[in-house]
């Protein structure tokens, strides 16, 4: 989700006809989209963390997003094309659901595993065991399958084709700071990475609705209102902290 996308803020955008004005909306839009990233955000934290090293992950963050904004650039250019081309959008959706539902069973085997519901996923194990290459670019193409769900309302909303394409630029940024963030929160909260998976799987579905059902998309509101019941969720519970002598058994 995209702060320019919001119906709400199209007539303060659209009033901001000049440059000087605009950059007075920047901090406004740069808040906003730490905000409303923050599904998309955990998700590619959860995928950065498939990797065993703290560098990496950092690496993985910088060149996937920075692969992801070239896509979000060229989509936003060809969003005309994009809304006509159905089987693009019906794929979006068909993945989201598919990052959901694998990562939702793999976090249930992690929680079943010897170490127990208590602990979070040790970095050696499977589900942290990737290449980095794989994971730019499945951070890259989750990037743009969420994309696809903000594009035809961000170009609804205004058609200055600068003004949307800075908004997915400042959305990258965004990404990037609050992906960092998560990564560490991830560690914390067992319930964080659940919750964040199932953000994205209320994406697809959305996704689904817009092309079979377009009258059964739920509004703005409604999606912002179960993100943060979910987030709320996610943040409710922490991992113990071990005691001294099970750090080094």
């Amino acid at each position: 989700m995209e702060a320019e996308s919001i119906p709400s803020l199209s007539p303060l955008i659209q009033s901001a006809d000049q440059w000087g004005e605009l950059l007075l909306l920047l901090p406004l839009l740069v808040a906003l989209e730490a905000v409303l990233s923050a599904d998309n955000a955990i998700a590619l934290a959860a995928i950065s963390r498939q990797l065993r090293d703290p560098k990496q992950q950092g690496q993985a963050l910088n060149f996937g997003l920075g692969l992801a904004l070239v896509f979000r650039l060229g989509l936003i250019a060809a969003a005309r094309w994009v809304l006509d081309f159905w089987p693009l959008q019906l794929l979006a959706s068909a993945y989201l659901l598919w990052l959901c539902v694998t990562n939702l069973r793999s976090t249930a085997v992690e929680a079943e595993s010897a170490d127990g519901p208590d602990h979070p996923p040790e970095p050696g194990s499977p589900h942290h065991d990737r290449s980095l290459l794989a994971v730019v670019g499945t951070l890259a193409l989750t990037d743009l399958a969420f994309s696809l769900d903000s594009v035809a309302a961000a170009v609804a909303v205004s058609d200055n084709l600068l003004l949307v394409m800075a908004g997915g630029a400042i959305g990258v940024v965004a990404l990037r700071l609050t992906s960092a963030l998560f990564i560490r929160w991830l560690a914390v909260f067992r319930h964080l990475e659940t919750a964040g998976y199932l953000a994205v799987g209320l994406v697809g579905v959305r996704l689904l609705l817009r092309l079979a059902i377009p009258t059964l998309v739920p509004p703005e509101w409604a999606l912002l209102l179960i993100v943060a019941l979910l987030f709320a969720w996610g943040f409710s519970s922490r991992y113990p902290i071990p005691e001294p002598g099970e750090l080094n058994p």
